[in-house]
């Protein structure tokens, strides 16, 4: 048989590619002559630079930048095995993992790190950037990687503004003279799984605002700021961002791609398995095996394992998704069609640490479980 095994990370336990060499060597217990081949894969979110520059022998870039209160930090990016490609996580140099909970304020944080990030990719000839943009600290709708870019975000009397979200009730025009002059020449490319957009109850500050420590009250003034941010970037850039689906994404950041670096938004899945090639990686598979940390509901939505299982059924391929845990809801990825099994990794009772800890040694059991199953269908 030929196997690919195409896992997302299991978060807080295994990268993708440690999740795929644990289901591979359990397979090849049961089935030492199969081909088995292991492309790590990611949605957008965590982990993405990482399966990109590996699979396309990439390279990763370390550069200081401002982080979401202003202080100095190290983030790195990736540029694919084509030299014109990088990859930017945003949550790398703006996210919330990176404000201890004490300081988190959506008012002040920024994304201006974010910009110089994409300025340092664009300044090394990139042609094409691809963003993901989950995980944000921030609200200021890309205001901050506008301004690292070049952009002069100013008030009514003609100064910068500050950083943060609240700053943008303040903004009165925009100016573009100084903004970097490959901007134009470079496609950036959003990988945006949420369709919420920028402003209202929908929108990034109502539905994101909270968990980045924002309150009742200030919530409501970074959405009257983000509003008023929308409607001059309307009158000077010429991009009505207000009520794009998407552009509310990461505290209104996919709306600010947009609008200054005419960014196209795509779900995460898509444009991974795309620079992965995976329609030929497809071809003479016999069998799809994915996974990640917890299968449900709502991983028909955008999650990696539904991503290559759709690509999967494309080509009329058999699928197996693996997960820690696996809910009922899941059965929607089956009665959709996705999916012909859906297996728990965990073996009975155990506490999430406890599983999170022994995941190798669970997906490697289970995989060796599936190899017998094949071969008792195969060769008996």
């Amino acid at each position: 048989m030929k196997i690919l095994v195409a896992p997302n990370a299991f978060k807080e336990a295994l990268s993708a590619r440690e999740a795929g060499e644990a289901i591979k060597g359990g397979l090849l217990i049961a089935l030492p002559n199969s081909d088995i081949i292991v492309l790590p894969i990611a949605d957008g979110g965590d982990g993405t630079i990482e399966v990109l520059v590996e699979a396309t022998d990439g390279q990763f870039i370390k550069k200081e930048v401002t982080g979401p209160l202003g202080e100095r930090i190290i983030a790195e990016f990736g540029i694919l095995g084509d030299g014109k490609t990088a990859i930017i996580e945003m949550a790398r140099s703006s996210g919330l993992a990176l404000v201890p909970k004490d300081k988190r304020n959506p008012a002040i944080t920024t994304t201006y790190g974010v910009g110089e990030l994409i300025r340092e990719a664009l300044d090394r000839g990139v042609k094409r950037v691809l963003v993901g943009i989950g995980g944000s600290a921030t609200n200021d709708g890309g205001a901050g990687m506008a301004q690292a870019l070049g952009a002069r975000l100013l008030d009514k009397e003609g100064k910068e503004l500050p950083f943060g979200g609240l700053a943008l009730k303040e903004l009165a025009n925009i100016d573009m003279t100084n903004f970097h002059p490959l901007a134009k020449e470079c496609e950036v490319i959003v990988m945006a799984d949420v369709k919420n957009p920028l402003c209202g109850p929908e929108g990034a500050s109502y539905v994101y605002g909270p968990q980045k420590g924002g309150t009742k009250e200030l919530i409501e003034e970074l959405d009257k700021a983000l509003f008023n941010f929308a409607q001059i970037v309307k009158r000077d850039l010429g991009k009505d961002i207000l009520n794009l689906p998407g552009s509310g994404a990461a505290g209104g950041l996919g709306g600010g791609l947009v609008a200054f670096l005419n960014a196209k938004l795509r779900p995460g899945i898509e444009v991974v398995l795309e620079t992965l090639n995976i329609d030929e990686k497809l071809n003479e598979i016999d069998l799809v095996i994915s996974g990640e940390g917890k299968i449900d509901g709502q991983t028909i939505f955008g999650k990696g394992p539904a991503g290559i299982a759709k690509k999967a059924k494309e080509k009329s391929i058999p699928v197996i998704l693996l997960g820690g845990a696996v809910d009922e809801d899941a059965e929607i990825l089956i009665k959709e069609g996705l999916v012909d099994a859906l297996f728990s990794i965990t073996r009975g009772p155990i506490t999430l640490e406890e599983s999170i800890k022994h995941t190798k040694e669970q997906l490697e059991w289970i995989s060796y479980q599936i190899g017998n199953l094949i071969k008792a269908l195969t060769y008996h």
